[in-house]
């Protein structure tokens, strides 16, 4: 029996192999992390041969820049629908995006079908995405603010709209009446950022009107 080569903190094109992760078919595993943040379990032999060099994030990079470079998407570029795409891509991808720890951060994720800039603007055209709609009036939002960008979880909706679908808006049902934080807040008289901080301790709505409203 051969010797198993331990391929640990070795780099492979994106990737650092940080651990064995058992075998599938006789062949080592291994868990590695792309420089994009992504955890992969990858086949030892595809990345000794140089097969896998990332997460997949370097493909469809490759893919983007191929279909720019040979004229696929000229014009597509120029779309705003396109910044869209790609603005989901950093955010989520991208440790460096400003807003990134809102996102890929939390773990939100693009669906790998999103990654093909085809099949997302297929979509959006056919699931009420307007290319004339004025600035603010036709942006795309996740439905479950803690899932995935993908066809079941988006939706475009306005800029006001996807405001309240924001965490920081999350509705609370007292007695009857169901408001978010910053409506809460509001009503009790209680600084905003005060009142989210006795929240995100475990404080119930009505632990906070005891003990903190006067």
């Amino acid at each position: 029996m051969s010797k198993l080569i331990d391929l640990t903190d070795q780099r492979f094109g994106r990737l650092i192999v940080l651990e064995r992760a058992g075998s599938h078919n006789g062949n080592a595993l291994w868990k590695c992390q792309c420089d994009c943040g992504n955890i992969k379990i990858i086949n030892g032999i595809n990345l000794r041969n140089g097969d896998t060099k990332s997460c997949g994030c370097l493909h469809s990079e490759t893919v983007a820049h191929q279909m720019q470079t040979h004229g696929f998407n000229k014009h597509y570029t120029r779309e705003r629908l396109y910044g869209v795409w790609g603005g989901m891509l950093t955010r989520t991808r991208n440790p460096k995006a400003e807003n990134y720890a809102y996102y890929g951060g939390r773990g939100i994720k693009v669906c790998d079908e999103w990654h093909d800039y085809a099949i997302f603007r297929e979509w959006a055209l056919t699931h009420g995405y307007q290319p004339n709609a004025k600035y603010g009036e036709c942006t795309l939002d996740r439905i479950d603010d803690n899932g995935n960008y993908c066809p079941e979880n988006c939706r475009w909706v306005s800029m006001t709209s996807q405001a309240n679908n924001q965490r920081s808006n999350k509705l609370i049902t007292y007695n009857g009446e169901t408001l978010n934080l910053k409506q809460w807040a509001t009503k009790l008289h209680i600084n905003y950022s005060t009142f989210r901080q006795y929240i995100n301790n475990g404080l119930s709505l009505e632990e906070i009107i005891t003990t903190h409203v006067h």
